[in-house]
């Protein structure tokens, strides 16, 4: 045998040892065993019997050649290779939506533990994600109003892992605070916030940044479309109202991002960026929301497709009050945005 042939049998032996292994020990399941059992023995055959081969090259109809075989296991270990790829994305997708749903469970314990006396939560409930904003917070939940549209209005605060005492300031100012788990993400943090407020009656959602750039006493603009019913869904946007000069580089890719949203989904929206909006429960709960980060497009997107009435209204938005952006450099933050976009559309 040639040294490829003694090569390609070493490594199908001690790879179908190894699968034995793991499924003896209750590692594998059938399926992943069946699979990988069938790949080992498959490579197995074939160093040691090469001919073998020749059933694939005519099922191709592939002509006696010197590199027709080869061919063959490379166009059927092509198409078997994307099978598996599409598997085990499956599988992958199906693990972090079941992670996803305990930490929202574990927000929700969080929730009945620190206030074990609230059975609901008022019709309003700002939903606020927060990663170390000790500095602006205060400023923040002082603006919040009480009522809005005739309701009564209630801040939730997520504080993603912070490492200063944002969770701490939150509850001092008499904001319903829970910590997430572990830090995720913004997306991962509202996701926490939407299964408190849906399980505790809420019949509207906002959300806000927690570093000052939303006014609290916009959310009437956001809120009163929908209490009218003209619109399931509505963005803050900066474009239709103001806002005070940042970086002119994510000005510039708002727009470019503005038109890719347009051309791949029938909604026309000027501010895909924005992250304070408001909302329905009803129309929350028709959405599956799967983005830690850079969630605002994915709202946008899931929306138009699940036939969600989305409007805008006119805001300011701000620079932070204090510190740095967590959105990281244009340059990432512009790429990681088109993937969740393109990702999104996809889905």
């Amino acid at each position: 045998m040639t040294i490829i042939r003694w090569f390609g049998l070493s490594i199908g032996i001690v790879f179908l040892w190894m699968v034995f292994q793991l499924f003896r020990r209750g590692r594998l399941r059938r399926f992943d065993f069946a699979l990988a059992f069938l790949f080992s023995f498959s490579l197995i055959c074939v160093s040691l019997e090469p001919d073998s081969v020749n059933i694939l090259r005519d099922m191709l109809v592939f002509r006696e050649g010197q590199f027709s075989r080869l061919i063959s296991i490379c166009i059927v270990s092509n198409i078997l290779l994307w099978l598996l790829l599409f598997y085990t994305r499956f599988r992958w997708t199906a693990y972090v939506d079941q992670f996803d749903r305990l930490l929202q469970q574990l927000g929700i314990s969080e929730f009945e533990r620190q206030y074990p006396e609230i059975d609901h939560l008022p019709p309003v409930v700002v939903v606020l994600p927060a990663y170390n904003e000790a500095e602006n917070i205060s400023a923040v939940l002082t603006d919040m109003p009480s009522e809005v549209c005739g309701m009564q209005l209630a801040p939730l605060l997520i504080d993603d892992g912070s490492e200063d005492n944002t969770l701490q300031i939150a509850r001092d100012f008499g904001a319903y605070s829970v910590r997430s788990p572990i830090r995720r993400g913004g997306g991962a943090a509202l996701r926490i916030g939407f299964a408190i407020a849906c399980q505790r009656g809420a019949k509207y959602i906002v959300t806000m940044d927690a570093d000052g750039q939303h006014q609290p006493h916009e959310i009437e603009k956001l809120l009163q479309p929908l209490v009218d019913g003209d619109f399931d869904f509505i963005i803050g946007s900066r474009i239709l109202g103001e806002r005070e000069k940042d970086s002119a580089v994510r000005y510039a890719g708002i727009h470019v991002f503005n038109a890719i949203i347009r051309f791949l989904t029938p909604v026309r929206v000027t501010d895909c960026s924005s992250g304070f909006r408001a909302l329905s429960t009803e129309a929350l709960s028709r959405l599956t929301l799967r983005q830690d980060q850079f969630h605002t497009s994915e709202f946008i997107i899931e929306a138009a497709k699940r036939g969600i009435r989305i409007g805008e209204a006119p805001v300011l938005i701000k620079r932070r009050l204090t510190g740095e952006s967590k959105k990281g450099k244009n340059w990432s933050y512009g790429l990681a945005f088109a993937r969740t976009v393109l990702k999104t559309w996809w889905r």
